[in-house]
């Protein structure tokens, strides 16, 4: 079934083309009435602003982000001020606790909802579910080729270049992955809110020579029982660390209305006492 909401994109790189083209592929293309890009950008075919009053101008009734964590942080209070519900895609810019409180008061004041995408993973409703059913431990393994890794923290912490099939360079806390590897940490954000929060989440960051492209293992147990989910997705093209599947799971929750509602996952954001 075609949708008819009206979408704003902040950020046209590697997920915000793939968005573009996906809703063309689906003849709603017209659908996407903005995209803020930097001033002296413009793309053909595409309706690009240079600044927030021009993107919510085009009245959206739902946000993309797909920018990185600068861009949250730089739009994303004014966004749910103005009543527009705002799908993050840089998950990670939620660690940041002060940022985290204004998203939130924002929403509250302005009526427009913060919601956080499945993006490249699969299993997050279990993980809802489980959180509420008795959840004890939940850990997530994110693989990937060594490539992936390079141009982040990783080039100093391992040889990347090492043949051994894999590395493991980071054990630690949701919270610290966040920390340590920012524009890596997004998936391992959203598993922790859907579960148990950004400080009982364990992390596992590797480089493996045993996949092409990025692998994400959750596994979980507690009074519900266990699980184990693997998903394997293709990386974005011009973006090694990006699963492609990331730009679809964002077009999905602006045409559904659907997403993980980050006001109700609130408690697994801040430090706990």
């Amino acid at each position: 079934m075609a949708s008819d909401k009206r979408i704003g994109l902040i950020g046209l790189g590697a997920i915000g083309q793939e968005i573009i083209a996906a809703a063309g592929r689906l003849g709603e293309d017209d659908n996407v009435c903005a995209v803020l890009v930097r001033p002296g950008r413009e793309a053909a075919g595409v309706p690009c602003v240079h600044d927030l009053a021009g993107l919510l101008a085009a009245s959206p009734d739902v946000v993309l982000e797909c920018a990185g964590h600068g861009a949250v942080s730089e739009f994303g209070v004014q966004v749910l001020a103005a009543g527009v519900d705002l799908v993050v895609s840089s998950v990670g810019a939620l660690t940041d606790a002060d940022l985290a409180r204004r998203l939130l008061a924002a929403e509250q004041a302005g009526g427009g909802r913060l919601l956080i995408p499945a993006g490249a993973v699969a299993g997050l409703d279990g993980l809802v579910a489980a959180s509420l059913a008795g959840l004890s431990a939940v850990t997530y393994n994110s693989h990937k080729p060594p490539h992936a890794w390079r141009a982040t923290p990783a080039a100093q912490a391992i040889d990347l270049d090492d043949p051994a099939e894999e590395q493991v360079f980071f054990e630690g806390s949701a919270r610290a992955a966040a920390a340590a590897y920012p524009k890596n940490a997004n998936v391992s954000v959203a598993v922790s809110l859907a579960g148990l929060g950004l400080d009982r989440t364990r992390v596992r960051l590797i480089s493996s020579r045993k996949v092409t492209d990025p692998l994400g293992v959750i596994t979980a147990e507690g009074d519900f029982g266990r699980f184990l989910f693997e998903v394997f997705a293709v990386a974005a093209p011009d973006n090694p660390k990006t699963s492609a599947l990331t730009a679809h799971s964002l077009l999905q929750c602006a045409r559904l209305g659907i997403g993980l509602p980050a006001s109700r996952l609130q408690a697994g954001l801040f430090p706990e006492p």
